[in-house]
């Protein structure tokens, strides 16, 4: 296939745009992906009309290796978030997440073993996905070490050290877009956990991004089939797409919470959503309470940036299910059914 022609995704290209080098990366990526075909001895693996995976910063490329097995070749846009994801890849080994097989980590160029990506665990009822979930961020829970691979991996108290600071100042700085007792209550944990009560013989490294569309199974051997097509033991499913952190394993559950709000019990959607929380933590063998505390902290900082960034239905969500987390809800909320999924 030539590249030249293929066009970006619109959203990929606003993203891009709008971080720093984004730009050169929009007039550079297909460089970088023939760099990798050669140096790697890869042949593209797009027949007739089948086009790469988009991601909002990234192109996943399906690729077949020298010896003919199949991998898929993932080029992101250079930011710091995505920095650290080859070196937790490498440390995870395959055990709980996606293969690394290739790295050219300054270039943001990674070969990964392919995935079943017709698939993910956002196609699962969700009352089975807490199990698989918990499994994987047992899986993923390393205790940290001093090697190489560690040094540029972010830490949870750092972060929340920052928060307590900025997320005042941006409350104040964009019109106090919410009551101040929940951001009283996002301070308080950041606090806490940045510092004074912080547990760090417990830290781990943490997949922070660990949602349904980020575990995604593992092909089945050829003629074999799981219910629907899909695998159904809990084992088959890996994750993708980490931004590792060093904390709390806590601090994983606020994006299954923030996804699939529409799928809670209708007749009791904020009730669901408290014991979605404490059902993930338990899966996990995680503290119920902690887990609650640290998803109202995410998910009030990611409704200051939605505000920010203009983006009202984001930020509806994540006020919804941090005040419901703590059994407050903020009246002036759409009902969870008008709520805009992400």
């Amino acid at each position: 296939m030539d590249l030249s022609g293929l066009e970006l995704p619109a959203t990929l290209v606003r993203h891009a745009s709008r971080l720093p080098g984004g730009r050169g990366w929009l007039s550079r990526w297909q460089d970088l992906v023939h760099s990798a075909l050669a140096e790697w001895e890869l042949t593209l693996d797009l027949p007739g009309a089948r086009r790469p995976w988009f991601g909002s910063v990234a192109v996943v490329l399906p690729v077949h290796r020298a010896d003919g097995s199949r991998a898929v070749l993932k080029v992101t846009v250079p930011h710091d978030d995505a920095l650290p994801e080859s070196d937790a890849l490498r440390l995870w080994a395959g055990c709980g997440a996606v293969k690394v097989l290739e790295a050219a980590r300054e270039d943001y160029v990674l070969l990964l073993e392919r995935l079943d990506g017709n698939h993910s665990l956002a196609g699962v009822p969700l009352a089975e996905t807490a199990e698989i979930w918990g499994g994987l961020v047992k899986d993923l829970g390393l205790a940290p070490g001093s090697g190489e691979l560690w040094q540029d991996i972010p830490s949870v108290a750092a972060q929340a050290e920052m928060w307590t600071d900025t997320l005042p100042a941006d409350w104040e700085r964009l019109g106090r877009p919410f009551e101040r007792w929940l951001l009283e209550c996002a301070l308080e944990v950041c606090q806490v956990r940045g510092a004074v009560g912080r547990r760090s013989e417990q830290d781990v490294l943490v997949h922070s991004d660990l949602h349904y569309l980020n575990i995604l199974p593992r092909p089945f051997p050829a003629g074999t089939v799981g219910l629907g097509g899909a695998p159904a033991l809990p084992h088959d499913y890996v994750a993708i797409d980490p931004k590792p952190v060093i904390g709390d394993a806590e601090f994983a559950v606020a994006p299954m919470l923030w996804n699939r709000i529409g799928d809670l019990f209708p007749g009791d959607p904020a009730g669901h959503l408290r014991e979605r929380c404490s059902d993930l933590a338990f899966a996990a063998g995680l503290d119920p309470l902690l887990a609650r505390d640290w998803s109202v902290v995410r998910e009030v900082q990611n409704a200051l940036s939605a505000v920010e960034s203009g983006n009202r239905n984001d930020a509806q969500r994540s006020l919804w299910v941090a005040s419901t987390l703590l059994r407050r809800t903020l009246p002036e909320l759409p009902s969870p059914a008008d709520l805009v999924s992400p």
